[in-house]
């Protein structure tokens, strides 16, 4: 497993009136200026409070949506530097860009424990293309390197890995280890039976990942408009729901492999479906070889949601990635809801990734009661593919 450069490896001892740089995920939802999730901006605050109380000076900086090397009021970092200065208990000061006179000026005002939030790194199309010029200046305020933005790993971008050269003393934040932990744990030597639930709209972007994992599971639960692609493997008419045509006959492979290693694969066995997935008037529960002409799936039926649910219980360890229906459209959350509840009261330890699922988790009112909630959506993905993210390599020990 891949062990991590932690905040031990910085020695916090020695970092009173050091400043730090320190990555963050605050890629958080705002509306009219005020943000409205900061579940990102609380998973920092462990990291945060370690480096406040060794007198650290922190600049902290991260990106915020796709400003595109422009910038743009609409992902501006301020209501995310208002909303941590709340859940930090301590002043945060912003500074309007992230490299040239504002960072160094906001550095400079720093007094040991002060924290500074830089301005969106995507402002500068640096950021992304990993330039040697961007990484320099964005380095250029501080003396070391913590990374505790998971949800950015997979990313070989300037802030991740272009910092690294000019700030050799680095670490690994909470979070970050944290994640890489929980996640390792899955493709190690999981507690078996290991179960995947996968959901969501499409197979696209989870195939290296469902192809890793298959080897090493025991029961596989397909949902969401993922699963009509699976059951149209099968031979099922879905009619008007999404289906991935081009992803059929792969569907079908994945069935057929599943089958010779013993794995337990369930399907939905009765679906609801709609007449319109904006303004529906009309909803029924059909089995899947039963969908009336111009009728779409939005959900798994309840048939279906016992089986996931006693499927669940079984599992001593379990991976969640999409939503099994239309969660943002009640009725259509039932499904999404139910597996939630399963999970929730499964005594194995759990898994969940994927902004959609973490959603859903948390309109559940369950997140708190699950073994692990990934904050990096394509990161976890990634990292269950077997890929090597080139933030979690930077930090690799030894």
């Amino acid at each position: 497993m891949t062990r991590l450069l932690s905040l031990e490896d910085l020695d916090l001892a020695t970092l009173r009136g050091v400043p730090v740089l320190v990555r963050v995920d605050f890629n958080v939802p705002m509306k009219e200026g005020r943000v409205v999730d900061d579940t990102r901006l609380a998973e920092a605050l462990p990291t945060l409070r370690e480096l406040v109380a060794a007198g650290a000076r922190l600049l902290l900086c991260s990106h915020c949506g796709r400003p595109k090397g422009e910038r743009n009021p609409k992902y501006s970092l301020r209501p995310a530097a208002e909303r941590l200065a709340v859940l930090l208990g301590r002043p945060v000061r912003f500074a309007e860009d992230c490299i040239g006179e504002p960072a160094a000026a906001a550095a400079a005002a720093l007094g040991d424990g002060d924290v500074a939030l830089l301005e969106n790194l995507r402002y500068h199309k640096g950021e992304e293309k990993n330039e040697p010029e961007f990484a320099a200046a964005l380095a250029a305020n501080a003396q070391a390197y913590v990374d505790d933005a998971f949800g950015s790993a997979h990313r070989a971008h300037a802030s991740i890995t272009g910092v690294l050269p000019h700030l050799p003393r680095k670490a690994a934040g909470r979070l970050l280890v944290r994640e890489v932990e929980a996640l390792a744990r899955l493709l190690g030597e999981p507690e078996r039976p290991f179960a995947a639930l996968l959901g969501g709209a499409k197979i696209a972007g989870k195939i290296d990942t469902l192809e890793n994992l298959l080897p090493r599971l025991d029961l596989l639960l397909v949902g969401g408009g993922m699963a009509n692609t699976f059951l149209a493997a099968q031979g099922h008419d879905l009619k008007a729901s999404l289906v991935e045509a081009e992803r059929v006959e792969l569907a079908g492979t994945i069935l057929a492999r599943a089958a010779e290693r013993g794995i337990e694969v369930l399907l939905p066995t009765d679906l609801v479906v709609t007449d319109s997935f904006e303004a529906p008037t009309r909803w029924e529960t059909v089995a899947p070889s039963a969908v009336p002409e111009g009728m779409l799936a939005v959900d798994v039926g309840p048939v279906t949601r016992a089986a996931f649910a006693a499927a669940v219980g079984r599992a001593r360890t379990l991976f969640w990635n999409g939503p099994l229906g239309v969660f943002e459209k009640p009725p259509f959350d039932e499904g999404t809801r139910a597996v939630a509840a399963a999970l929730a009261a499964c005594p194995g330890f759990t898994v969940i990734g994927g902004g959609e699922t973490v959603a859903a988790a948390h309109q559940a009112g369950v997140a708190e009661r699950l073994g692990h909630v990934s904050t990096g959506g394509g990161a976890s993905l990634e990292f269950l593919a077997g890929r090597e993210l080139p933030g979690v390599a930077a930090l690799a020990k030894g």
